[in-house]
């Protein structure tokens, strides 16, 4: 019996890979599994090659693994695209309609099944993907019951006819290749999971979970890749909690309308990726010059301009930080896991109403929708923390307005919300005074730059950085961010089995940079490799410039739209050890 293997089907866009990668891998969570997915997608709504990998261990796992075990093919350019990664004694499960072969070298087993003939015989071809299901399914072993489970809840608003037809198709799918493979195969045996419940949802999905947690009530986005999700679980989330969610006309108007909704006291949030985040800069520095909490998350993708939609990329850090016009205080968080997604995004809310200042949330694809286990989240983890907002505004002298942006030695001011009694004041995006009314003075304007900005000095997050360190002076210290840090996990334990000595520190908070608490890692390390998916270091870059150590850091990048694997990682440290 083995503790872990990798599954992967592939076809046409609109053929039903999806949904047959959400049972299959729904199955195997109930079993109690760990999964990690990755999903590979053209940019289109139907056609085009797709593909999705599931990585199922005994274990705790965090990244895509480098090979393959079982390849389930709807058509012949999946084998000619995948099978190189199949494992010596590797199996592919085609549909016998399109003739399969094997690329010549790959050592693997092919059991064409007639999965279009079974669909079509029960009434359409869209049956087709729980025959190939099932046809999975019964190599491994697995028992039948727990699949056709899923199958009824995937396709139970559908009517008992339909869920009937559904299951006959996974049981002549699984009839047919058992007979093929003389039975389940015995070196694809997993070992049993340990039963017990754990959440399967992609990052997305735990972002907006945590903005409801959070007390967020109001989210105003555009749809665009890989946001749109966190969109679409508000959508149905947030009117159960009187919340609502408005699709906008652009990425301009929905961070207006967030901040609008902000500024009357209610935790209001936007969603977008690379280019709508270019797109509402300008409004960003509005909400840094008027002292307004918000919350944007940002979903990295291939750039720029359109550029990749729906691949890999890690490449906003500098437009984060740095792409406002002007200078504002701004927070960056940057989780790495599933359950960090569902935390961050609660203290989000605490650091935005805290400090009065934009935070942005920044994900990359693969950590947004790469669906993979996760320990159920402990909602006692959960404070709620509003700042400087006032419930009771101090009686002003006659005629005085009420000092909105009062200086104050930690930069942060009383915060009021619209109608309350004594906190009329003025709000606008030029410069102002304490009141809030335009002011060109010099010395105003010194003092108000200094007030904003301080606030940076004050800011203090949970975890700014993770570290693994088990050695004192290690040959290596990996760095990373977002969805490299299993992967680097992975890594690590080949590098150590080669005699090489690591540590590896995940960077949570882009800006305000954590520099001090890094500092001491980056001293003991021999050399420092930075892993990061861009064309030019961006985070490298930016530990270079907050703390230094320019000579002993080394890039590792990958920017050609898919995430990292374990072995370029290892390769590539070995290579610069």
């Amino acid at each position: 019996m083995i503790s872990q293997l990798s599954w992967k089907i592939g076809g046409q866009q609109g053929e039903g890979v999806e949904s047959t990668d959400r049972i299959f891998s729904t199955s195997l969570n109930r079993l109690g599994y760990y999964l990690y997915g990755y999903r590979h997608f053209s940019s289109r709504i139907k056609g085009g090659h797709t593909n999705n990998k599931i990585r199922i261990s005994t274990k705790p796992i965090r990244s895509i693994s480098d090979d393959l075990n079982i390849l389930v093919a709807f058509d012949q350019e999946t084998i000619d695209l995948n099978a190189h990664e199949l494992c010596a004694g590797g199996v592919v499960i085609a549909d016998a309609k399109f003739n399969p072969t094997l690329p010549e070298g790959v050592n693997a087993r092919l059991f064409p099944v007639p999965i279009t003939a079974i669909a079509e015989e029960l009434g359409t071809s869209l049956f087709k993907n729980m025959a190939a299901s099932g046809a999975s399914w019964a190599l491994l072993g697995l028992p039948l019951e727990v699949f056709n489970k899923a199958v009824e809840e995937e396709y139970g608003r559908k009517g008992a006819a339909v869920i009937e037809k559904n299951i006959e198709a996974v049981r002549k799918g699984a009839e047919f290749v058992l007979e093929l493979a003389g039975g389940p195969l015995e070196e694809f045996r997993l070992e049993p999971a340990d039963g017990e419940q754990k959440l399967f949802i992609i990052g997305n999905d735990a972002i907006g979970l945590g903005a409801v947690a959070a007390g967020c009530r109001f989210m105003p986005a555009y749809p665009i890749t890989p946001a749109s999700e966190i969109m679409e679980y508000l959508i149905k989330a947030l009117p159960k909690f009187n919340g609502t969610v408005i699709q906008t006309e652009d990425e301009i108007a929905a961070v207006t309308m967030a901040i609008g909704a902000n500024y009357g006291g209610v935790r209001a949030m936007t969603a977008s990726a690379g280019p709508g985040l270019s797109l509402m800069m300008e409004a960003i520095g509005l909400a840094g010059m008027t002292e307004t909490p918000l919350v944007i998350v940002d979903t990295q993708r291939g750039g720029p301009s359109t550029g990749l939609p729906t691949k890999q990329e890690q490449s906003d850090i500098n437009a984060m930080i740095n792409g406002t016009h002007g200078e504002i205080p701004k927070i960056v968080l940057a989780p790495s896991t599933i359950e960090e997604c569902f935390y961050d995004m609660i203290e989000a809310f605490n650091l935005a109403e805290k400090f009065q200042c934009p935070v942005i949330v920044v994900t990359d694809l693969q950590l947004s929708l790469g669906k993979q286990s996760s320990e159920l989240l402990d909602y006692n983890k959960i404070v709620i923390d509003r700042g400087a907002l006032i419930t009771e505004a101090p009686a002003n002298e006659e005629n005085k307005l009420f000092k909105r942006y009062e200086f104050t030695e930690d930069g942060i001011s009383p915060r009021v919300i619209p109608g309350m009694k004594n906190g009329i004041h003025h709000v606008t995006g030029v410069e102002h005074d304490q009141e809030g009314r335009p002011s060109e003075s010099t010395v105003n304007r010194q003092k108000m730059m200094d007030k904003r900005m301080e606030k940076m000095k004050h800011v203090k997050v949970n975890n700014p950085i993770l570290v693994d360190a088990p050695h004192e002076k290690p040959e290596l210290l990996i760095i990373g961010m977002g969805s490299t840090g299993g992967t680097i996990d992975e890594a690590r334990g080949r590098l150590t089995a080669d005699g090489i000595t690591t540590n590896h520190a995940t960077v949570r908070l882009l800006h305000p940079f954590p520099a001090e608490e890094l500092k001491p890692y980056l001293d003991a390390a021999q050399t420092v490799v930075v892993v990061e998916n861009n064309a030019t270091g961006q985070l490298a870059n930016l530990i270079k410039l907050n703390a230094g150590y320019a000579d002993k850091i080394k890039n590792v990048l990958k920017y050609n739209g898919n995430p990292f694997l374990p072995s370029d990682i290892h390769q590539a440290c070995k290579e610069l050890k």
